[in-house]
């Protein structure tokens, strides 16, 4: 039996913690996404920053994750999942205590875009683990479950996070964290999970790997550069119509190529391709959210640090509750309903936050709405991914791992520039108060994101519509199988 043959009968029996070891890198992961937010005025204090370099703290990791996670997912298979996630978690360790002790904001920035590296070597090869630890379809339905909802609550818990450390320690804490919870994944992986490749896969081509790389991290400079520039100008479209470019030249090479590093045949997939969808709308809509309601009590309600950071506590308990909901329902129910009454709760808590005033109060305004979004957060995330992951074989567990991260990453890129961007022009545009302004800026990016939200779950509906006939049943109305299967 190959090292990529796994049945039930063979499941490893430390599955579980093995679980939990790689879920702890996942987490960290998807809290340094967001737990730098509360800090940035902080960080730029103290380093001096302009905020062109002030962006780039930010960006920098958002380009070298997003250019790279679909290469490090395609590695893991080629090198091993095991070697490739354990070289992805020490780098973003080191990376994260180069940032801790940075001075500079040369420093900073270089160890943002380390940690990316390490986010898109590390992300994608624990998620194709995890798709080889569980053969079991409804064990594998809770274990995605688990770590999708682990996701989302990193995104949370970072912004919790940032406020905390920041306004009790400083902010080189929200980097020296993630240090020693590295190093135990580092630690325990080898003891509880063997090395899992492709040993019949070639390697693929360099012009490929250069072009997919090359042309995403230019297709997400383009999208983040509309925050700061004109939609037509030379900073926006350069890099995006040169970035589609090199996508689609990269497009036929695949097409026409005998051992692509991207099989086209993966995105034929109506689930997967549902999945994926679902969630765009999800990340885009929510970083977008967490950036704003942050900008919102702490500019508008005068919020401090540590106040906006305890503030998500609501959230978090609502994401929790609707995380382990859904990992019971969703062996059951499947990926449609699923999917799609998680997106209407999210997508029902931004239509409350449209209604925000500029007086609002905590426990009226924001806590009701925060609830719903939570829950629809922390059901439509598992849900959403074990949909992308339906049927991907175990020789493309890496790539069916790196383009859910690469949506992931993508998908919030272009929330926040694209949804903060529309309530930046729109409040600019306004006489009167600047908080009046802003606020109103905030009610259109969230009726924005409801829309996108409730629509992503009218099209999750008609997208897995069951075609049944007398001997099948469509996947999209039934439990998952396994990858085995």
């Amino acid at each position: 039996m190959t090292e990529t043959s796994m049945t039930q009968e063979t499941a490893n029996p430390r599955r579980w913690q093995a679980l939990a070891v790689l879920a702890l890198v996942q987490f960290l992961v998807f809290t340094d996404g967001t737990i730098v937010n509360v800090a940035l005025p902080s960080i730029q204090r103290d380093l001096g920053l302009t905020p062109g370099e002030l962006t780039w703290v930010v960006n920098g990791y958002l380009l070298a994750a997003g250019g790279l996670l679909l290469v490090g997912g395609r590695l893991a298979d080629l090198l091993g999942r095991r070697r490739v996630f354990m070289t992805g978690a020490a780098l973003f360790a080191l990376a994260s205590l180069a940032a801790a002790l940075a001075t500079t904001a040369q420093v900073l920035v270089v160890a943002r875009f380390l940690q990316g590296i390490g986010d898109a070597l590390a992300v994608p090869s624990a998620m194709s683990l995890v798709a080889l630890l569980f053969t079991d379809p409804q064990e594998r339905a809770k274990a995605f479950a688990i770590w999708g909802g682990l996701a989302g609550l990193g995104s949370t818990a970072g912004v919790l996070l940032g406020g905390v450390l920041t306004d009790v320690a400083s902010w080189h804490w929200i980097f020296y964290v993630n240090v020693p919870l590295a190093l135990i994944s580092l630690l325990l992986v080898p003891l509880l999970i063997k090395e899992s490749r492709t040993p019949a896969m070639s390697r693929p081509d360099a012009v490929s790997a250069l072009l997919i790389i090359g042309g995403l991290v230019a297709v997400i400079q383009g999208i983040l550069s509309i925050a700061t520039q004109p939609l037509l100008s030379a900073g926006v479209l350069g890099p995006l119509l040169g970035g589609l470019a090199a996508v689609a030249v990269f497009l036929v090479i695949q097409a026409k190529s005998g051992n692509p590093l991207v099989p086209l045949k993966f995105f034929r997939h109506r689930v997967r391709i549902t999945g994926n969808l679902a969630m765009v709308a999800l990340a885009g809509s929510t970083a977008a959210m967490f950036f704003l309601l942050v900008a919102y009590v702490q500019q508008i309600l005068g919020f401090s640090p540590l106040q906006s950071g305890l503030a998500w506590l609501p959230f978090i308990a609502a994401y929790m509750a609707g995380l382990t909901t859904m990992a019971k329902l969703l062996p059951k129910l499947g990926p449609r309903w699923s999917m799609a009454a998680a997106l209407f709760l999210a997508g029902s808590g931004l239509l409350l936050l449209s209604r925000i005033p500029v007086d609002g109060t905590y426990a009226i305004d924001l806590v009701p709405a925060m609830i719903l979004i939570g829950l629809g957060g922390g059901g439509a995330t598992p849900a959403s991914q074990v949909a992308s992951l339906t049927d991907v074989s175990q020789d493309d567990a890496g790539l069916g791992s790196g383009v859910v991260t690469t949506v992931l990453q993508l998908g919030q890129a272009l929330g926040l520039a694209a949804i903060v961007t529309a309530a930046t022009a729109y409040a600019r545009g306004l006489e009167g108060e600047a908080a009046a302004a802003a606020t109103a800026g905030y009610r259109l990016a969230f009726l924005i994101g409801a829309t996108l939200l409730l629509a992503g779950a009218l099209a999750v509906v008609a997208l897995l519509r069951p075609k049944r006939s007398p001997v099948t049943q469509s996947l999209s109305d039934r439990p998952l199988p396994s990858a085995s299967e």
